[in-house]
């Protein structure tokens, strides 16, 4: 079925997806351009996508979040908003400023995670960064886990230090290292995103 083939297509193409344990964001499998009647088979379709991808990713449940961060040019990627660090355990990005366009998003996504049996700990969120007149998805989610560190994004912001002082508390094991991301997320992304794709030699 083509919806299958978009939705496969749509999970499996980059950072909508953190497959090791099955977290999606629902925001990915919607656009604004949608007719009511799209919406609607859409919502119907999810329950079974649910069961078709938690067996074509190999995993025991799918947690399914909201919308994504102001900037995202993804329609909410998940490795902006939460991120499992291990099993039982998922990073969820915060917005305590109730005027931030992010406020609310990441609050629903916070209480979607709250009614699944994984323990949540909060992340911050960097200031807005702005550049040309147009904010970026800046995100301490965005870190990316080798195998004996964490790369951290950061952009010189009061707020990265607590980002780095939860992931060394939750990777004890590795060394976790914050880098200038200033200039990096001009593109979008930092380095979850970066490690996506590789280009065809």
């Amino acid at each position: 079925e083509p919806l299958i083939q978009d939705l496969i297509a749509r999970v499996m193409a980059d950072e909508s997806r953190h497959v090791a344990f099955g977290v999606l964001s629902l925001a990915d499998l919607y656009t604004k351009e949608m007719s009511p009647t799209e919406l609607k088979e859409r919502e119907e379709f999810v329950i079974d996508a649910t069961v078709l991808l938690r067996d074509y990713l190999g995993v025991d449940r799918i947690l399914w979040l909201g919308r994504g961060i102001a900037g995202d040019d993804t329609h909410g990627h998940v490795d902006d908003l939460a991120r499992f660090v291990n099993r039982e355990t998922v990073v969820v990005v915060t917005e305590p400023d109730p005027c931030d366009p992010n406020h609310e998003p990441l609050r629903e996504n916070r209480e979607i995670l709250r009614r699944h049996p994984v323990r949540t700990v909060e992340l911050p969120s960097p200031r807005p960064v702005i550049f040309d007149g147009q904010r970026l998805p800046a995100s301490y989610a965005n870190f990316y886990i080798a195998n004996s560190c964490v790369l951290l994004p950061t952009f010189t912001d009061p707020n990265d230090e607590t980002a780095l002082s939860i992931l060394r508390k939750l990777f004890p094991d590795r060394r976790v290292i914050g880098i200038d991301c200033r200039e990096l997320i001009w593109g979008l992304g930092t380095f979850h995103c970066l490690t996506q794709q590789q280009p065809a030699v």
